[in-house]
Formats: structure tokens, C-alpha cells, sequence
């Protein structure tokens, strides 16, 4: 663990390590969640050498589990006698009856059924022996008391329990252990110093931050903590809404700033280092021109020398050419000559060749001739002495032809010359092989020509003498014959010789030619080669400079067209590295906003940053250098830019501030999100933002196993719908608990392996969830509850849509593109700072690259072209737009007023969804008109009636002038057309205290409040014009209805909202009148007209996927209008397609059931009486959004519930309300409206009914009038009916049928019997009270009587029955002669409306209010504690309390007990019983306060009655009745007991009783009867008392009376006494409750008793009349006695 130990933590340690070491130590730890209470538990248990175990939740986990965790931890201490923490957290408290487990280990150890008796029997058994080794006996009971002793000893328990809320206080009263059996240590919110001392611990380890700076950041973020804190406090007073800090979001808070912090220096390094690195390239580029340039002129000059090179070559090689092209002719044309030698040469080739090879046979017979000779038959030949002749001849033959070649031919030829001649044979026969035979000398032609003629020179012959001869002479004869031939080719041969040798000259030729031209080619391929060499450095040396000048133009391309990006980029080199120094304010400015402002709205935001945290900024020792530190910076500028915004635009995040604000929050905060989202804007757009997102909701089906998935595979989780509690299973989940490094973490009994991709989201639908610490913080709460300036733009593109579609679909279409530019420029600017830094060393020599980057350029330039067209665009279509505007803001305003409504009463709740289907029907129902500005005002209208209907018909009666009155006064505060300041003196009504009015007709709290009103400047002198004008102002103040009237002088000129300040302090009984004449007079009069919606009306707007929602009011079955309409559209119970089902036990199977059947067919179903049902509604929720889609287009379900009495048990699920178009169905209120209601029960039909058709008519509509009257007389309270009963029309209409059988079955009217039946049966039924039982009787008396069949009857004030005439006519009458509201058509005096007329303006300023946008430091926050306030009322009571009645003393002083003793004794005795009460229960809370004693419920109830000035229970319960609040409660008291101690003093009876001081007032006045009845001996049955009115005062009566007592205190409501006329009187206008002057009671006998021109007037303790009666009586009256029991007339005790 990470700890800093700082000094409240270590004492924490060390208490809590005091305790482990303590015997029996358990600790109860309480503090909020994220204070530390488990780390230090688990680093003391260590200290102490102690294992932890705490219960790992898992789903199912119950108490089997609990207990069976518990027996092994029992076994491990008790056995193994090792020294174990059982650590337990509020998170697994699943179910309260662990508790019980716990209670019990905590008390005594034992907890039943923890072990089965085998197991019990096993544990006595191991642990006998060291029992024995104790020196016990060991017996059973003993081994089990060791084995437990030994497990308190061991077994340390500590609770880590939260302060939040009621849940310790009420388990700390459910189970006393954990506060007796435990020592207590309180972890308080961390002081300054220790939230220092934590964060320097870490700031420390940051290098990136400047260190004489950290001790101020540090400082910063330890008053980021407490001003966060102390704003949640007035968030709480304020908006009602609930933000914790605890020491883990502040740790959170330092973990993300070191993240934020880490990261944004990477991104900025990374961002100079590309951004310079663009730079440098640019820098090089150009300073490498100027280079460049002095290279391209070398380079030129170069060129220049070697064009002139290439040129003279070109001269060279032309000449050198034009020789070898001639020489090559003249070669050719040798060539030709050659070629056509060669031509013939072969020919006479071919005619020799054919010629010699005719001498072919003859050489070779020559040449086979010679084969045939050797050397041996050579030798053999010449061997021969003497050749046979012609051998000789043979001889000779070839002696000529070898010797004779000279052209000398031998004349010897003889043998011995031949053999001479073959010598040797060797030699012979080479000179005859190789004999030249193709020149044979004539000479031997002719020697040789005998032999070749003789017949014997023939080699067959001659072979016959000797081979060698004959081959010899075959040689001869065929190298002779060849020679012949040969000759005759010769001339051939020649001619082919001379032929070759003019080839072979032509062919010499022609070689020296080709010589020749060789080397002139050879010349002119060197020249070519030199020349190309000359034109390749030509070109070569071209290039070079077309490279020089085109890398030139590059680098001037390049630098030129970067340039703007140059000086902006250098602008933002100096820009980050400047941020750079600014980032760790900044990032603290951003952390914090991250960490701590997601859960509050806009304002609170506004003013924690600049009204809080920047002025400390600039205060701290040593400045933080940021650069975000001014009102009005957008602070999120650091972590998200245009382009980023864009994105989560086309995604579908609204795209002002606040939503703006939220995402980036959500998308930055290190705790998973939880995003409270009541119009489900926010799920919308995580939903399009990830794609595979995995939604669940908590409870469904294998949620579990889902979630276990997506941790391990990584994906993002979104649960949505959240209630305010969180299943504990998901702990480890919610707070990071990883195991195992950071790979896995526990989820239940499982370990699942953690990816580090996971992402969770959590998201409510509930507008103001009260999340506890704990989860607090476990996660970053984001509000993203719709703003009214993102609402409006967002309705503004709705109305335009449906009015304007072109424009909507441009602007759509425009903002699309504008959001994809600002992503596309990004990107463009990245991508062209990632080519210039990822381009190599010699950038210029990349012109791709260059191409690339001017592309980019060119299309950056060519969107910002776009953008700035598309801007100008978008300003044509937006000032189009902006003609709209006015109704999207009415529409924006009306939906922020519908959605505090639930601040009145939380059935009204209204979803976003719902109210764009109003207002796009308010759209469609607008009157169109070309005229735009005309069309507006009718759409503003439109949607201002729309939903003011859609609303109302939502709303009770009693809350329809609120929600009124505070729409007129935010569209005119809209419009401006009202002053804020007069507003908000309206609705605060402040006034100057301890004023005293100069004028009798003001109260002093109405000048109070004048005086205040002249302060202003539109009011100054106002109290003057009242005090110097009086009788005007007195005219205009008494006036009954001075809303009516024009005020006096100049005043009369006052705007409408200043006219009504003036009222309030006027007239507060008027000002509901005046408000909804303020409402006709800005709004228009169908606004207050109260004219309901019919339910066929609503029908229409209902559908499967939205019920209708009947909220109940007594009396009133709105399932009858359901029945009707209905019937008429087929649908009845008849037809099988109508389920009416009444829920209650049992109920709800038969209702899914029948809604699975009805979405299917397309039934309406009925489910009455929701509320009876709580368990079932979660799943009827559920059951309502799963058939929100798929359903019949018949399907229909009704749903009706009443209202809880008080918003803490409400249990309607909210979604449901919001799906659902709710009805209320009450009375309506007033007259007007009840008289026609009541008619609206009958037909024409009806009226014709009856064959005493007008007797019928008129009585019926006499019955009518009653019926209104008696169903509105409830609204004056007490005086209107002593207690509130639910007549309704059933009650009419049955009444009706009993008039029509009455008059069919009788002649004559029977006015008695008729009466009778309806004032004590119909109406009566309901009646229990006697004196309301009166009431109705007179009222029948008065309105059914024979006058108004004979003559008129007035039933009100100008108002007569009316004349015959059908329905419609009666309608008619109503309207045109009925006079308005007011209590005379009641029979009641105007000023019995004023208490609650005043009642009710008061409370609706009180509730509008509330209503109005709070200021988020409007509140300075309590001086004193809660605590504190109690306990100086406890000491300002105690201190005055008087000592109690000394019974036993007071009745010593007392000889002769008189009934008038014996009821100042029992006054006496009540009224020590009350004080000792009293006393005792002040006492016990003074020590409860002082720690001294447990608070206990009933100390709480004290507590909680004395801080709201209430009088406690449990002193009511032994109290008189009263409906003081407590100060004047104990004033009162004091004078009791004043009036108490005066009268037993002496016993005397006062001269005049102050009945009123009476705990028993019936006791008193019963004494005056039993004293005159005693003292006349009369009997006591047969007393009555008779009052009269005297006409003094009590300061005039100086003594009592000898028989009965004067009396005095009372007050008459209703009407007044007057003393001139010694009468009841009306009452004086604005005079409620007048002093009765002192009355003289006395006892009389009953026949005695006078009762002409009496009134019977009841007298009351207190206005609640009803069981505060105490007696009856009678009053003189001139008047007739039932104007007075019309106009409730009493007496009262108390006011």
C-alpha cells in the first residue's frame, strides 16, 4: 500500500491499533467512503501481527454464506487461536440481517445456529484438552464458553460504516451492539494539512515540475478540495442535488494531474521537436539556395565550354563522314565488279570442275595403278636380269615419262637404266605418286606415242609377265590419258586462272577500300564517340543545371509556399515551448475541472473556476505559471481541439459548451464515468461512438457472466439505467481493485483476467440521484443533464427542419462538412509535418516529397477556401435560421419549466422524447403564413398553448396557476419585457422589519414590505403617496376584488409586474386573482380559462409504446371516460379485448399476462392502482420499454395510481411517468366549472325525461348548484366543511334518479322527503359530523324550496334558478348569469376566502420560487450548525421553564373542594404532567448533544420538531390542542401557567376566565353548571348554559359574578359581534377573526332556556374546528340563523 502517513493518519493507526490490542476490542470506523478506513485497518492488524478477512460479495450471497464465513473464522480464532480482523464495509451490508449475525457476535459472541451440533460436538472436543490444561472442568458448557472467549479474544470485528444519510443512525438503533460493543473512531474530512502533505509526497516525484513551485500547487489542490466541498453544501441547499468529496478523489485528483501532466509534456516534446524539425528544413532549404544559385552559374559557363567542344566535333565528324561515305560508295561499288567476277570465276569454275572431273577415272585408275605397286614387287621387278619384253617396253615407258619431263628424252632405255632409274624403290615410287601429270612435255607425248600404240602395251597383258609392270603400265596408259584431258581443259583452266587473278586483284582492291573505310570509319567512330562524350557532358552538365535551377525552384517553391506555415509554426514552436512552462497551472486548472466539477451544472462550474479557484491562483506565495488562468479561457483548449469536437459532433454529442465540457471530461478522467443523463443525449452519443459496445443493465439475466467477458476480452461496457444503487458484486470493478500486478481482478468468487483495453460506462436516466461517497468515488459523476442554450439550438433545428427543410438539410449538410474540414486540415497539417520530418538529410533533392507536400498545401488552402465559403454560406443560412430562434428559446424555456416540476410534486415527470412529440405537434397545428415573422408568432404560440395542455391535463389543480404563473414570468424574463429585480421582490416578498404601519388598512408586515418596495427606484415615495393620499388608498385596499380596480394616482401607469408587488403588499389574499390576471393579460385568457382536455382528445396522442397515466384524486373514477370511448371504438369486456385489472395481492402474474397478450393482439389493457404494488413495479417498467417497440398498432395500456402523500414515498418508477401522457382527473375547482361538470352528467335526454318535466328541470338544476357547492366548499377548510368529504357525481346522478322516481310516483313535489333523502342519505351518507350534517340540511333548505317553481329562488347573490329550458340553454344561463367565483355564491363572507386565498399565494410564490434558476452562490451557508440551533432552543426552554405546581401544597390551601377547585387542580395537574414531560425530554436530548447519551428516535424526533419550530408528539399528546408553532406555543404555555399560579394563589375564582387557558375548557364550563345546580339544587341532566354577550372588555370587569363566570379570550370566525346591536353581524372586510367582547355564562334549566333568534354556534378549540368542539352557543341574531350556519360561523379558542 501506498500510504503517507500523515499525523491524522498515524493517530488514526495508533487508536485503531489500541483497540485490536485491547481485550474484546472492536472498532466501529465511521467516515465517507475513500477516507481510508480499510487501508489503516489492514496496516494496523498488520502492526498487531493480525490476518484481515472480509467477505467476498458474490451474486446469491446471503446469510447461509455470511454465517458460513463466520464459522470459519470462528473455528480459525476459537481453535488454531489465531489473532484475526473481520473487517467488514457498508458495500457488504447486502442484506440488513447480517447485522443480526453481527449484533451478536459484537454482544456476547454466541450466534445461534452458527454450528450444526456435530460440529458443535467436534469444537467441545477439541478444545477439552487445554480446558483441562486451564484448570476447568471440562464439561460441555465450560469447553464452548472457553472456545467462545477465546473467539472474542481473537476475533477482532471492525466496521467501516458511513455517516451519509439515516443508514447508521437506524442501524445503530436496530442493533446497539455496534455502538456498545464498539469504540468509535471518527475519520473526519482531512485537514489542510494533511491534503498538503499528500500531495507534495507526490508532486515531489515529478521532475517536469518546477520545484518552488510545488508547495503552491499543492496548496491549490488542498483548496480545490475544500471549496468543491463547501459548494456541494449549497449545491445540496440550492438545486436539492447530492456531490461528495472524499480523500480518494482527491488522491484521484493529484493521480490525474501527474497523468495529464506526463502526457501532455510527451505530446508537446513530440510537437516542438516535428514543428522544429519542419523548421530546420525549411531553414536548410533556405539557406541552400544562394549555394545553389552560385553552383548553377559554374555550371552554366561549363556548359557553355562544352557546347563549343560538341560543336567543332560536330564539324569534324561532318567532314570525316562525308569521306568514309564516299569511300564506302566507291567500296560498294568495287564490291559490285568483285561480286560479279566472282560470279563468272565461279562459273568457269563449275565448267572446269565438270571437264576435270571427266580425267577423274583415268587418275584414278592411274592412282589404283599405282596402289597396286610396293615395294617388294618393285624390287621383285627389279630384281629381273632379264625382262621379258614387255616388261621392258613397260619400263621404258615410265623411264620417258620420269626422265624425259625436262622435255629431254632418254635414248637409253635399256634395263639397266631403268633398273638404274629404280634404284631406289623408295624414291621410284614417290617420283611416281607424286608425278606432275597435268604437265607432261610434248616431247614425251611423242616418245611415249609408239609404246600406247602397241598392242601389248596393255596392263592384263603385261601382268601376265609381272604385276609390278602391269601396274606400271596401267599408270602410264591412264596418267597419259588423264594429261590428254587435262589438255583439253587447259584453255578452261586459264581462262579460270586469269579469272581468280582479276578476283583476287579486284578483291585486293576492294580489301584496301575496305581497309581504307575501316579506318576511316574507325577515325569517324572515334570522333562520334568523342563527340558523344562531348554532347553526354553536354548534356550531363545540362541536367546538372536544370537540376540546379529545378531544386532551386523547389526550395523557392517549398520555402515560399510554407511560408505562411514557417511563421506559424514558428508562432507555435514559441507557443508550446511558452505552454510547456504553462502546464502544470494549466493541467491543475484542467485535473481539477476533470476530477471535481463533472457533477454540478453550468453555474456552479462558472463559479467554482472564476470565482473561486482563480482569485486563490493569483494569491498563492509563489505563482504557478499558466496560461489558462483568466475568466472566460476555455480550459479544455489544452486537451481537445476543433477537430476532436468535430468528431464527437458527427457522433452525436450536442454541440454546446456543457456537452462540449462533459466528453471531454468523460473521455479524460481516470474513474469510470457515470453519466447522469435524464434525456439520454449522452448514451446516444457513447452509443455511436463505439461501435461494439456492450450495453447491460443491472438485474438482467447473466449479467454477470457479461460483464466477466467484456473485462477479459477488453471491450467497452456500458451499463446503463442505473438506480441509485449498485450491485456490491461489482466493487472490485468500480474502484480498480486489480490483483496479480494489475492482470486480473475478483469479481464475486471468480478471478477474472483483466485486459487493459477494458473501458467501463455508467449511466442513469434519474434527473437528481443522491449517489452515496462511495461510489462518488469510485467514479467521476458527468451531469449531463440538457442545457437550455443546447436544447434551443437543438429544437431550432427541428422547427427549422419541419418549416424550412432546405435550409435544415444545408445547414446540416454544411455543418457535416464544416466538422470533416476541421478533422481533414488536421490531418493534412500532421501529415505534412510527419513528410517534412521523416524526409531525409537533403530534402531538395526529393521532389516527390516537395510534389507531396505542395499537394497538401494546395488542398489545405483549397478547404480553408471551403471553409471560408461554407462560412459565408453558413451565415446566409443561419441568418435565415435565426428568424426561428424565438420559438426554439419559447420551446427551450417551457421544457426547463416542465422539468421542475417534479420539485412540486414527483408524479410530474416529463421526458425529453415526449416533449419533442408535443412539440412537433405544436409545429404542425401552427397557422402557416408567408410572412416569416408572422409564422414564428404563430409557432411561439402554437407551442406555448401545445404545451401548456399537455401539461396541465398532467396537473393538479392546486399546482395549474404555478406552472402558469411560472411560464409567464420566464417568457416575459425571456423577452425581457419584466424587471428580475421586481420579479425577484415578487416572489421574495422581503420586508423592513419592526415597522408600524401609519394607516390602519395595511398590516405591519404589508408596510414592511412597502417600505422595502419604496427602496426601489421605480417605486420611490410610495409610502408617502400611501400615507398622504390614505382615503383613496383605503377605498382602493378595501375594494373585494382590488385586482379589478385601478390603483390610485400615477401608479395606475405601472406595468403589469409592478402592479403586482404593490398587491402582494396590499392584499396578499388577492394575489391569486391578480396572478391570473397577470397570466390573461401577457398570455392570453384561454391560459386561464381551466377548461380540461377531453379524454378522446388525449387518446389520440397515445400509442403502444405510450400509456396513459391516470393520477387519482379522491371521488373521481377517471375509468369511465376509458370505458366510453372504448365502447365506441369496440373495445369492452363483452368483446374480450378490454382487461380492467385492479392491482393488489396476487395481481401482478395476471397482469403480464394480459399485457403479453394485448401487445400481441392489440387489447387495452387497464392496470388500476399501481401504487399498491411496489415490488412489481420495477418489473412492470421494464415490461412497459421491452413493448415499446414491436407491438400491435391497437395495443393500449391505462395505468392509475394516487399520489404519495409526500415526495420520500413516492415509488412510481420515473421512466414510467415520463413514457406515459398523464391525466389528472380531480373536481374542478370553483363554481363555474363544478356547475357545469355537474351538468355535463346528464343529456337532453334527461332533462326530457320526466313527465313533470319542469319541477324535474328546475330541482335537477337546484341539485346541481348543490352539488357544485358542496364539492368546492372543501377548499375554504374548516369553515367550509369541518371535515373533508368525497362527494362525488355517483352521489348526483343517483340523486338525480331518486328526483326522477320521487316525481313520477308523486302528485305533488315531495320537498321534504327529497330533502331528506339527499342531505341524509346520497350526500349525508358521507357526512360523520353533526354540525356538517346541519350544514348540508340548510344548504337543501335554501336551494330546493316551492318558491322556485312559483316564483324565483335565488341560489346565490344574482344568480335565480333559471327559467325552463333544454340543455344547452342551462349551459348558456351559467355563463351569462352566474357571477364570478367569489365565497358568496358558498353563502360564505369574502373574508372566509382570505385565509386561504392568502395560504395559497403563498405558496405559490413560495413555489415558483423555488422554481427560479438558483444563483450557485446565492446561499452564504449557515452561521450555526443544526446542532448548535437545537441546543439554544433547548436552554432558551429550559431556562424559562417554571418550576412545576406543588400539588400537595397548593391543595392544603384548599378547605371546600368547588367544582371550579377541582378544575384548577386538574388544570394544575395536566399541566405538571406536561412540563415534567417536557423537562425529561429536554434533559435527554441536552446529554444526547453533549455525546453523553445515545440519540435515540425519540430525541431525534425532538431534535428535528425543535429545529423546524414545530411543537414535539410527545408534547401534543399531553398538551391542549393548538396550531401555534413552537415559540408561540411556549408563550403561550408561560401564560397558563401565569393565569394557573394567579388562580392558586387564592382560589378565587378571576373576575374573568380566559377560557382559552384551559388544558380541558368543557370541565370549566361544566363546573359553572354543576356549581349553580348545586347551589340551587337543581338537577345536573337538566343544566344547559346560556350565553350572553356583554359589552365589556376584560380590563372592565372588576369582580365575578355571583352565579356563573364571565369568560373571556374567544374569537368569532365567520362573522363578528356587534356590540351596538348586541348581534352577529358580517363580517368587516379583512377582519378574520374579531375579539369577542367578555361573555357572561351562566347555568339555567333547560325549559328556561330562550331559542328564538338564536344562533346554535359552535364553539371550537382551535380553526381546526372539526374534534376541537367543546360546546354549544347560542348567539343573538337578527338576521336568520342559516345565513350564519351558511357562513360557518363559530367561535374559536385559539387562532
Amino acid at each position: 500500500m501506498d500510504l503517507v502517513l500523515f499525523e491524522d493518519a498515524m493517530m488514526h493507526i495508533c487508536k485503531i491499533n489500541r483497540i485490536l490490542e485491547s481485550p474484546r476490542g472492536n472498532a466501529l470506523l465511521v467516515g465517507v467512503g475513500g477516507s481510508g478506513k480499510q487501508s489503516l485497518s489492514r496496516l494496523a492488524a498488520y502492526i498487531s501481527s493480525m490476518e484481515v478477512f472480509q467477505v467476498t460479495l458474490r451474486k446469491g450471497y446471503g446469510i447461509p454464506d455470511l454465517k458460513s464465513d463466520l464459522a470459519n473464522l470462528y473455528q480459525k480464532t476459537g481453535l488454531k487461536n489465531l489473532g484475526t480482523v473481520f473487517l467488514m464495509s457498508d458495500a457488504q451490508v447486502a442484506d440488513e440481517k447480517f447485522l443480526v449475525l453481527i449484533n451478536n457476535l459484537l454482544a456476547s459472541g454466541e450466534i445461534p445456529d452458527l454450528f450444526s451440533d456435530d460440529e458443535t460436538d467436534n469444537i467441545v472436543t477439541m478444545v477439552r484438552n487445554e480446558v483441562k490444561g486451564a484448570g476447568i472442568p471440562d464439561t460441555r458448557e465450560n469447553c464452548w464458553k472457553f472456545f467462545i472467549d477465546r473467539v472474542r479474544r481473537q476475533l477482532k470485528v471492525v466496521l467501516c460504516f458511513s455517516p451519509v444519510g439515516t443508514t447508521l443512525r437506524v442501524r445503530g438503533r436496530k442493533f446497539p451492539a455496534i455502538i456498545n460493543c464498539t469504540c468509535i473512531d471518527w475519520f473526519h474530512e482531512w485537514p489542510e494539512e494533511a491534503l498538503m502533505s499528500v500531495s507534495l509526497k507526490f508532486l515531489n516525484e515529478e521532475e517536469s515540475i518546477p520545484a518552488d513551485t510545488k508547495k503552491s500547487i499543492g496548496q491549490f489542490m488542498a483548496y480545490v478540495h475544500q471549496s468543491v466541498s463547501d459548494m456541494s453544501k449549497i449545491y445540496r441547499l440550492n438545486d436539492k442535488r447530492y456531490n461528495y468529496t472524499t480523500p480518494k478523489s482527491f488522491l484521484e485528483l493529484i493521480n490525474l494531474y501527474r497523468k495529464i501532466l506526463s502526457s501532455k509534456n510527451e505530446e508537446l516534446k513530440g510537437k516542438i521537436e516535428r514543428l522544429e524539425n519542419g523548421l530546420e528544413k525549411l531553414r536548410v532549404t533556405g539557406a541552400q539556395v544562394d549555394e545553389l544559385k552560385a553552383q548553377l552559374a559554374l555550371q552554366e559557363i561549363e556548359l557553355a565550354k562544352k557546347n563549343a567542344e560538341a560543336d567543332h566535333l560536330i564539324e569534324v565528324v561532318g567532314v570525316e563522314t562525308e569521306k568514309v561515305t564516299q569511300e564506302k560508295a566507291f567500296a560498294d561499288e568495287e564490291k559490285i565488279k568483285v561480286d560479279q567476277i566472282n560470279i563468272d570465276v565461279t562459273a568457269k569454275q563449275k565448267d572446269c570442275a565438270a571437264d576435270l572431273k571427266k580425267a577423274e577415272p583415268a587418275l584414278l585408275a592411274a592412282q589404283e595403278a599405282l596402289n597396286t605397286l610396293n615395294k617388294a614387287n618393285l624390287t621383285e621387278l627389279k630384281s629381273f636380269g632379264s625382262p621379258p619384253p614387255a616388261v621392258l617396253m613397260v619400263s621404258g615407258a615410265v623411264m620417258v615419262l620420269i626422265l624425259g619431263q625436262s622435255g629431254k628424252i632418254p635414248k637409253d632405255r635399256s634395263w639397266a637404266k631403268v633398273k638404274v632409274m629404280m634404284a631406289k624403290v623408295d624414291q621410284f615410287l614417290d617420283s611416281l605418286i607424286n608425278y606432275e601429270k597435268e604437265n607432261i612435255h610434248p616431247n614425251v607425248l611423242v616418245a611415249l606415242e609408239p609404246y600406247l600404240k602397241d598392242k601389248e602395251f596393255e596392263p592384263e597383258f603385261i601382268r601376265t609377265k609381272s604385276a609390278a609392270a602391269a601396274g606400271l603400265c596401267s599408270w602410264v596408259i591412264n596418267i597419259i590419258k588423264f594429261y590428254e584431258v587435262y589438255c583439253d581443259v587447259e584453255p578452261k583452266r586459264r581462262a579460270l586462272e586469269d579469272a581468280n587473278r582479276q578476283l583476287s586483284e579486284a578483291k585486293s582492291k576492294l580489301e584496301s577500300i575496305i581497309i581504307k573505310v575501316a579506318e576511316l570509319e574507325e577515325t569517324l567512330t572515334t570522333l562520334t564517340n568523342q563527340y558523344k562524350a562531348a554532347v553526354d557532358a553536354k548534356v550531363k552538365c545540362q541536367q546538372e543545371a536544370d537540376a540546379t535551377s529545378a531544386t532551386i525552384s523547389l526550395a523557392n517553391r517549398l520555402v515560399g509556399g510554407l511560408a505562411s506555415e514557417k511563421v506559424r509554426w514558428g508562432d507555435s514552436v514559441s507557443q508550446l515551448k511558452e505552454q510547456a512552462k504553462m502546464l502544470p497551472g494549466d493541467v491543475l486548472l484542467v485535473s481539477s475541472f476533470i476530477s471535481y466539477l463533472g457533477c454540478f451544472t453550468k453555474q456552479y462550474r462558472i463559479e467554482l473556476l472564476e470565482k473561486k479557484w482563480l482569485p486563490y491562483l493569483k494569491k498563492v506565495p509563489k505563482p504557478i505559471p499558466m496560461s489558462l488562468g483568466y475568466a472566460g479561457a476555455n480550459v479544455f483548449s489544452l486537451l481537445t481541439d476543433d477537430a476532436i469536437i468535430a468528431g464527437w459532433n458527427n457522433e452525436g454529442l450536442p454541440s454546446d459548451a456543457m456537452s462540449t465540457e462533459n466528453a471531454t471530461i468523460l473521455t479524460n478522467s481516470i474513474k469510470w464515468p457515470l453519466m447522469i443523463d435524464p434525456q439520454l443525449q449522452g448514451i446516444k452519443w457513447i452509443k455511436n461512438k463505439y461501435e461494439d459496445l456492450v450495453v447491460i443493465r443491472l438485474g438482467q439475466r447473466n449479467y454477470l457472466e457479461i460483464v466477466e467477458d467484456a473485462v477479459s476480452s477488453g471491450s467497452v461496457l456500458l451499463i446503463e439505467n442505473l438506480g441509485e444503487d449498485t450491485d456490491a458484486v461489482l466493487d472490485p470493478l468500480l474502484g480498480r481493485m486489480l490483483i496479480k500486478k494489475g492482470k486480473a481482478i475478483k469479481l464475486g468468487d471468480k478471478e477474472v483476467e483483466y485486459n487493459p483495453n477494458f473501458q467501463l460506462f455508467l449511466h442513469t436516466k434519474l434527473a437528481n440521484p443522491h449517489y452515496k461517497p462511495e461510489l462518488q468515488a469510485q467514479t467521476t459523476l458527468i451531469n449531463f443533464t440538457v442545457t437550455r442554450t443546447g436544447l434551443e439550438d437543438q429544437l431550432l433545428a427541428e422547427v427549422v427542419k419541419a418549416d424550412r427543410p432546405d435550409l435544415e438539410e444545408q445547414k446540416a449538410e454544411l455543418t457535416r462538412q464544416q466538422n470533416e474540414y476541421k478533422i481533414l486540415l488536421k490531418s493534412l497539417e500532421d501529415d505534412l509535418l510527419m513528410r517534412l520530418s521523416s524526409a531525409g538529410e537533403d530534402i531538395l533533392s526529393d521532389s516527390a516529397l516537395v510534389e507531396n507536400l505542395e499537394s497538401t498545401k494546395k488542398t489545405a488552402a483549397e478547404i480553408e477556401y471551403k471553409v471560408g465559403e461554407a462560412k459565408k454560406t453558413s451565415f446566409e443560412i443561419d441568418k435565415a435560421r435565426e428568424l426561428y430562434r424565438p420559438a426554439a428559446a419559447r420551446a427551450s424555456v417551457l421544457y426547463f419549466i416542465l422539468n421542475d416540476l417534479n420539485k412540486i410534486n414527483p408524479m410530474y415527470q416529463f421526458s425529453l422524447k415526449a416533449f419533442s412529440v408535443v412539440f412537433d405537434v405544436a409545429i404542425q397545428r401552427a397557422v402557416m403564413d408567408d410572412d416569416v415573422s408572422i409564422r414564428v408568432r404563430n409557432l411561439t404560440e402554437s407551442i406555448s398553448f401545445q404545451v401548456f395542455q399537455y401539461t396541465t391535463r398532467g396537473l393538479f389543480e392546486c399546482d395549474k396557476l404555478i406552472f402558469t404563473a411560472q411560464m409567464a414570468f420566464q417568457i416575459l424574463l425571456m423577452n425581457q419585457e419584466i424587471n428580475p429585480v421586481e420579479l425577484d421582490f415578487l416572489l421574495r416578498f422581503p420586508t423592513m422589519p419592526n415597522t408600524t404601519t401609519p394607516v390602519d388598512f395595511i398590516s405591519n408586515i404589508g408596510w414592511g414590505a412597502i417600505k422595502s418596495l419604496s427602496a426601489m427606484e421605480e417605486f420611490r415615495n410610495l409610502d408617502r403617496d400611501i400615507e398622504n393620499n390614505a382615503k383613496r388608498w383605503r377605498k382602493f385596499v378595501e375594494a373585494e376584488a382590488p385586482e379589478k380596480e385601478k390603483f390610485p394616482q400615477e401608479w395606475k401607469k405601472k406595468d403589469a409586474l409592478q402592479r403586482l408587488c404593490m398587491m402582494r403588499a396590499l392584499r396578499p389574499d388577492r394575489m391569486t386573482y391578480a396572478v391570473q390576471g397577470f397570466v390573461e393579460e401577457n398570455l392570453g385568457v384561454r391560459y386561464i380559462s381551466n377548461k380540461s382536455v377531453p379524454f378522446a382528445e388525449s387518446f389520440e396522442e397515445s400509442g403502444p409504446s405510450t400509456p396513459i397515466f391516470f393520477i387519482l384524486s379522491p371521488g373521481v373514477d377517471p375509468l369511465k371516460d376509458v370505458e366510453i370511448l372504448g365502447k365506441k371504438l369496440g373495445y369492452s369486456a363483452t368483446n374480450k379485448n378490454f382487461l380492467n385489472i385492479s392491482l393488489g395481492q396476487g395481481q401482478e402474474v395476471v397482469a403480464e399476462d394480459a399485457m403479453e397478450k394485448a401487445y400481441a393482439s392489440g387489447h387495452w389493457v387497464v392496470l388500476q392502482n399501481i401504487h399498491l404494488v411496489k415490488l412489481w413495479l420495477p418489473s412492470l417498467e421494464k415490461k412497459i420499454e421491452e413493448q415499446s417497440e414491436g407491438a400491435n398498432d391497437n395495443y393500449r395500456l391505462f395505468l392509475s395510481a394516487d399520489p404519495a402523500p409526500n415526495p420520500a414515498s413516492h415509488i412510481i418508477p420515473q421512466s414510467i411517468l415520463e413514457a406515459s401522457i398523464k391525466i389528472t382527473n380531480e373536481p374542478p375547482t370553483g363554481v363555474h366549472a363544478n356547475l357545469h361538470k355537474a351538468l355535463d352528467n346528464f343529456t337532453q335526454e334527461t332533462l326530457e325525461m320526466c313527465s313533470k318535466e319542469a319541477e324535474f328541470k328546475s330541482i335537477l338544476f337546484s341539485l346541481c348548484y348543490f352539488h357544485a357547492v358542496v364539492a368546492e366548499r372543501r377548499k375554504f377548510g374548516p369553515q367550509g366543511w369541518n371535515k373533508a368529504y368525497p362527494f362525488n357525481t355517483g352521489d348526483l346522478v343517483i340523486s338525480m334518479n331518486v328526483l326522477f322516481n320521487y316525481l313520477e310516483a308523486n302528485n305533488r313535489v315531495p320537498w321534504e322527503d327529497l330533502r331528506y333523502l339527499f342531505g341524509e342519505i346520497m350526500y349525508g351518507g358521507h357526512i360523520t359530523d353533526d354540525w356538517d350534517r346541519r350544514l348540508c340540511k340548510v344548504y337543501l333548505e335554501e336551494y330546493m324550496h316551492p318558491d322556485q317553481l312559483d316564483g324565483e329562488l335565488m341560489l346565490a347573490p344574482g344568480f335565480a334558478t333559471p327559467p325552463n329550458s333544454d340543455y344547452v340553454g342551462y349551459h348558456n344561463y351559467i355563463n351569462q348569469h352566474l357571477p364570478q367565483e367569489s365565497p358568496h355564491l358558498y353563502g360564505l363572507h369574502p373574508n372566509a376566502e382570505i385565509g386561504f386565498l392568502t395560504a395559497t399565494s403563498e405558496k405559490l410564490f413560495r413555489t415558483v420560487f423555488e422554481l427560479q434558476p438558483r444563483e450557485s452562490g446565492s446561499s452564504g451557508g449557515q452561521v450555526t450548525t443544526r446542532e448548535e440551533k437545537v441546543k439554544t432552543i433547548v436552554d432558551d426552554i429550559m431556562e424559562k421553564m417554571p418550576e412545576q405546581f406543588n400539588m400537595p401544597e397548593i391543595m392544603a390551601k384548599v378547605e371546600e373542594r368547588t367544582p371550579y377547585v377541582i378544575v384548577c387542580f386538574q388544570e394544575c395537574e395536566r399541566m405538571n404532567h406536561l412540563t415534567d414531560e417536557m423537562k425529561r425530554s429536554l434533559k435527554e436530548l441536552d446529554l444526547g448533544l453533549k455525546g453523553e447519551l445515545t440519540i435515540t428516535s425519540d430525541m431525534e424526533d425532538l431534535s428535528n420538531s425543535l429545529f423546524f419550530d414545530q411543537v414535539p408528539p410527545s408534547w401534543t399528546k399531553l398538551a391542549y390542542a393548538s396550531l401555534n408553532g413552537l415559540s408561540a406555543w411556549y408563550a403561550d404555555l408561560l401564560l397558563r401557567i401565569k393565569e394557573l399560579e394567579s388562580w392558586t394563589s387564592d382560589f378565587n375564582l378571576p373576575s374573568s376566565v380566559w377560557l382559552p387557558g384551559f388544558f380541558n375548557p368543557q370541565s370549566f364550563l361544566t363546573a359553572i353548571m354543576q356549581s349553580t345546580a348545586r347551589k340551587n339544587e337543581l338537577p345536573l341532566d337538566r343544566m344547559c348554559l346560556v350565553c350572553e354577550v356583554t359589552k365589556k372588555q376584560k380590563e372592565e370587569v372588576t369582580a365575578a359574578p355571583r352565579e356563573g363566570a364571565y369568560i373571556h379570550g374567544l374569537f368569532m370566525e365567520g362573522a363578528r359581534w356587534d356590540i351596538n346591536i348586541g348581534s352577529i353581524a358580517d363580517s368587516r372586510l379583512k377582519e378574520l377573526h374579531p375579539n369577542m367582547p367578555v361573555m357572561f355564562i351562566k347555568a339555567v334549566t333547560q325549559d328556561k332556556q330562550e331559542i328564538r333568534t338564536l344562533y346554535e354556534c359552535p364553539v371550537y378549540k382551535t380553526r381546526q374546528r372539526g374534534p376541537t368542539y367543546i360546546w354549544t352557543f347560542n348567539l343573538k341574531t337578527k338576521e336568520k340563523p342559516s345565513k350564519w350556519v351558511l357562513a360557518g360561523v363559530a367561535l374559536l379558542l385559539q387562532i
